[in-house]
């Protein structure tokens, strides 16, 4: 059974789907705790609500993600504007990081196939990103990226509209990760799971290669067919099946916790 079942009625005024969508993005931000992947109330993931209206929803403004709860999400829309204004918010302040709508709203503007998107400062993602040769192919972790990922320039605290459309074309049109250069990562995903999927293998290979480095040894590459080959499988059609049913197992790590409420 998927312990992120939410409950079996939403919220008055909520659909049972936005509930839904609230519970795992919710459990989402749980799990980035878990792992310490979390910088204090900075950061923001992000999920996508069905529709042609390009909402969204994101971390409520100073709420630690070991303490998010379905209802701490708030719902904006590409303009930035809140959009919970019913009773089950009465007295929350729904403050949204700028930067965090900044990078965000691009995505789920140009990229709809992007449902969820997820952004990180852990220490091994900046640490990668500040180097001049980027994620380099020597774990398997990586090579699930190798030809899948893509590179942003640092530009500042991303409060200027402007940088969307850079963000956007750096980004691509298929790619699902992105290092953010002097700043961290941003991973995306078709589905929750997947954009959890994606973090994950992007933070262990960022860890690995810090690690790696570290040692001062010569580092092994695999030859140019391996890569090819590995990125090949990690990226067939079997993905968001197995997202799925590692998600499922991610989430016994935080199973009796209060998130969704």
């Amino acid at each position: 059974m998927n312990v992120a079942a939410p409950p079996s009625l939403a919220p008055a005024g909520m659909s049972a789907e936005e509930w839904k969508i609230r519970c795992d993005l919710a459990a989402l931000y749980r799990l980035i705790a878990h792992h310490r992947w979390t910088d204090f109330i900075y950061t923001h993931i992000s999920a996508r609500i069905p529709g042609p209206e390009n909402h969204f929803l994101i971390n409520r403004y100073g709420v630690l993600f070991e303490n998010m709860r379905a209802t701490d999400l708030v719902k904006i829309d590409v303009d930035g504007n809140v959009l919970d204004g019913d009773a089950e918010f009465a007295g929350q302040s729904r403050r949204v990081n700028a930067a965090g709508f900044t990078i965000h709203s691009a995505i789920h503007m140009a990229r709809h196939d992007l449902t969820c998107v997820v952004h990180t400062h852990s220490a091994a993602g900046i640490a990668v990103s500040a180097q001049k040769h980027g994620l380099l192919p020597i774990s398997q972790h990586a090579l699930k990226f190798y030809g899948h990922l893509s590179y942003h320039g640092y530009e500042g605290i991303a409060l200027d509209l402007d940088e969307r459309d850079r963000l956007i074309h750096d980004l691509g049109p298929t790619n699902k990760a992105m290092i953010l250069v002097n700043h961290g990562l941003l991973a995306g995903g078709r589905s929750i799971p997947e954009a959890w999927n994606q973090i994950y293998y992007l933070e262990r290979a960022c860890s690995a290669q810090i690690a790696a480095l570290s040692g001062g040894a010569e580092l092994v590459l695999p030859p140019e067919e391996v890569r090819l080959k590995t990125a090949a499988q990690f990226n067939g059609p079997h993905t968001l099946a197995h997202a799925e049913f590692a998600w499922d197992a991610a989430l016994s790590m935080i199973e009796g916790q209060d998130y969704r409420s």
